[in-house]
């Protein structure tokens, strides 16, 4: 209808007029801060949520799982950060671990910290009370500026206050996680900010989907030419591959490295099964040979930290004996501890292919008196080791029960590893071979001790392959709760709990009488009723040879299992390899 032509309405009339349809329609479309939340996440793949639901958050969690979204519940959030850290590293995208205000907060940041540490993208979201109280300290629910306590512990801090922000936010915190060395960062999404509401198109176009989230980083040529010419002048030369480069997938380069320069190679923890522990040039069985005796040693997403005795000291042999090549993206850690003669600045996967084209039929080759020496030095220790693993004694110690385990692992290679205790991370270590990359899982730079259930959950959970969580009982009390979450998603986890009745060993005694003694636990305890009061199936085992069956048959049922294995309360040593690190007093107080 024309202008000229249209009817004249009285504003009285007009006002009193049905609306008509159109008009009607043309209302806009409305979403709120809950929906933007889910949708920037799910635009950028996120597909699975770790967290505990609460004030403020609980909703979301609900509305997550409402549009696909998986969201796992824990019952504690340190449990759920070290599932979201974990399931970081392996997906190489950020985990999520979404946690309540102020004490949930607190309690994610533990994990937060450890990610960060061990560089593992992840991404801690917490609901937090209004900045306006909180500035002004006027006492708002669980009140607590977390931004700022979040900021010294990780790798970057966001706070969103618009829902228009919010697609850059979550962006922002993606991109931070995963770029150049992965860390944790933090989101804070204070309560008021789920219920704005905005225009759905304004909304939609607010989201933003990162791109190219970690590029690659190569190193000059120069730089290349240098550490290809110190390999080359290498007569026992070295290569110590670390969990990031695990964490690369550049799985296959990185064994034609190994294979093709014909150099003999050490896995830190998480980086066994990059190649298998059984395979001809590891020297896993002559770690302390090559780490001495070598003289160029190529550093493949490894730290020179206490792991590795800070790359000095007795464990490396005379001052000056060797040179230096590392490779990591994060140009700071060169010379962190050592002279690093030839630094690889750039991500693991690209180094490791200018490398290779660097290996040609000039490649000298490595001298066979080096791996012959290493070679005999592997064999007298596998001799010697397998006494150790072969007893069928019972009460069991920790050989004779990794022994069973070490089985275990080589006849089903697939199977994922969670580790953690004092002992029984230690030993296990060298005890149990990996044979694929990203199977073992552990506590990683921190030593942190209550990953087992939060890594063997989301281990589950995102690879849909069967865990075995090998637990000292110390440990284990740490996460233990989490075997509810286990039994109420029906995960594929078998945990194994090295029971001696204590920390280090069950035999320690209050020297007055009172209590028992700081390291000691209740003794006998029977953790398989804890799985069994869930739902699950638990097990009580004495020997190497029932330990073997109970985890063969809760492998190949797929059930939630804890295995109890009690071992000898005599048989643990203090702290483990670690025990220097335990300062003792040289001080006798006189009575």
């Amino acid at each position: 209808m024309s202008t000229a032509t249209a009817l004249k309405v009285h504003p009285e009339e007009a006002a009193l007029a049905p609306i008509p349809d159109a008009a009607v329609q043309a209302e806009p479309e409305l979403t709120d801060g809950f929906h933007l939340v889910i949708d920037a996440l799910k635009l950028n793949g996120i597909e699975t949520i770790y967290g505990v639901p609460g004030i403020p958050i609980t909703d979301l969690g609900r509305m997550c799982q409402a549009e696909g979204i998986r969201v796992i519940s824990f019952r504690h959030e340190q449990n759920a950060g070290n599932a979201a850290a974990i399931a970081g590293f392996l997906t190489k995208k950020p985990g999520i671990c979404l946690t309540v205000s102020a004490p949930g907060f607190l309690n994610g940041l533990t994990a937060l910290a450890n990610a960060t540490t061990n560089c593992f993208p992840m991404i801690l979201i917490s609901g937090s009370s209004e900045r306006e109280i909180v500035d002004l300290q006027q006492g708002d629910y669980e009140e607590m500026d977390q931004l700022a306590i979040a900021k010294p512990l990780c790798k970057a801090a966001f706070r969103v206050l618009h829902a228009e922000d919010i697609g850059i936010g979550v962006a922002r915190a993606i991109r931070a996680a995963v770029s150049g060395r992965p860390g944790g960062v933090y989101l804070d999404l204070p309560a008021k900010l789920f219920g704005q509401v905005l225009d759905a198109a304004k909304g939609e176009a607010s989201l933003v989907k990162v791109i190219d989230a970690a590029p690659e980083q190569i190193p000059a040529p120069s730089a290349v030419k240098r550490a290809l010419d110190l390999l080359k002048s290498a007569k026992k030369p070295l290569i110590i591959l670390g969990k990031g480069a695990a964490y690369a997938q550049a799985d296959d380069d990185i064994r034609e490295l190994v294979e093709r320069s014909g150099i003999p190679y050490i896995p830190m923890s998480m980086a066994k099964g990059l190649l298998p522990d059984n395979h001809p040039l590891s020297a896993g069985a002559a770690r302390s040979t090559v780490l001495k005796d070598s003289d160029v040693v190529l550093l493949l997403g490894a730290r020179l930290n206490w792991l590795l005795s800070h790359g000095k000291g007795k464990q490396w042999g005379e001052p000056g004996s060797k040179k230096f090549i590392q490779v990591d993206i994060e140009p700071r850690e060169m010379d962190s501890n050592v002279e690093i003669a030839a630094p690889l600045v750039g991500d693991i996967g690209s180094v490791v292919k200018v490398l290779l084209a660097g290996i040609d039929s000039s490649w000298p080759g490595v001298p066979s008196d080096w791996t012959s020496t290493i070679n005999a030095k592997k064999e007298a220790n596998i001799s010697k080791m397998a006494a150790k693993l072969g007893k069928n004694a019972s009460p069991m110690d920790f050989h004779g029960a990794l022994g069973a385990l070490k089985q275990v692992i080589k006849e089903r290679p697939d199977a994922i590893l969670v580790n953690e205790g004092a002992n029984t991370l230690d030993l296990a270590r060298g005890v149990i071979d990996m044979y694929q990359p990203r199977k073992r899982l552990d506590v990683g730079t921190w030593g942190v001790m209550g990953i087992g259930m939060g890594f063997a959950i989301a281990a589950a959970v995102e690879t849909g392959k069967p865990v075995l969580a090998v637990e000292g009982d110390s440990a284990f009390g740490f996460s233990g709760m989490e075997v509810e979450t286990i039994c109420r998603y029906n995960l594929p986890v078998c945990i194994v709990i090295f029971n001696n009745n204590g920390i280090y060993r069950g035999t320690d005694v209050d020297p007055t009488g009172r209590d028992p003694g700081t390291t000691v636990f209740v003794p006998g305890s029977r953790y398989d009723k804890m799985m069994e009061a869930f739902g699950g199936v638990g097990v009580n085992v004495t020997t190497p040879d029932e330990l073997k069956r109970a985890v063969d048959a809760a492998m190949d049922s797929g059930k939630p299992t804890l295995i109890n294995a009690e071992i000898d309360p005599e048989a643990g040593s203090e702290s483990g390899n670690i025990g220097s690190l335990n300062p003792q007093s040289v001080v006798k107080k006189k009575k």
